[in-house]
């Protein structure tokens, strides 16, 4: 598979910025449909093969209380991932919160080539996370 297209739908902040692309896996180690968290520079992040093979990268824990994504449950029909600890729950394709709306997940680019993924964030960027309170 040769591509190198950039998906992902990169937060705003630092938009413009030199990206530091990191290898992460290969899509023999992420099939369609299956997600896991991988280290970026010291940052869990969740990694989805999404059905139709666009590969999306979002911080690996949940804004609400850092628990990791990636133990949760991802309903590919729906294309909802839901946090085990109080059920927050996040669009698979936009990183935008379902439940409660208003939180949305970090998002990281992601491009493929060859093989081999790779996952990209701003070089200045602060924090590569969000966090979010329930009301």
């Amino acid at each position: 598979m040769q591509r190198a297209e950039v998906t992902g739908a990169l937060d705003t902040e630092g938009v413009g910025e030199e990206i530091v692309w990191i290898p992460v896996l290969t899509l023999d180690e992420l099939w369609e449909g299956e997600y896991l968290d991988v280290d970026v520079d010291g940052e869990k992040v969740l990694l989805a093969h999404l059905p139709g093979g666009r590969v999306v990268a979002y911080q690996g824990i949940c804004p609400h209380q850092y628990i990791a994504l990636a133990d949760g449950d991802l309903d590919l029909d729906k294309g909802i991932l839901t946090c085990t600890a109080h059920h927050w729950q996040f669009d698979i394709h936009t990183g935008e919160g379902v439940n409660p709306k208003g939180c949305k997940l970090f998002a990281y680019l992601v491009k493929v080539e060859g093989d081999q993924i790779l996952v990209g964030y701003p070089k200045n960027a602060a924090t590569r996370h969000n966090h979010c309170v329930a009301e």
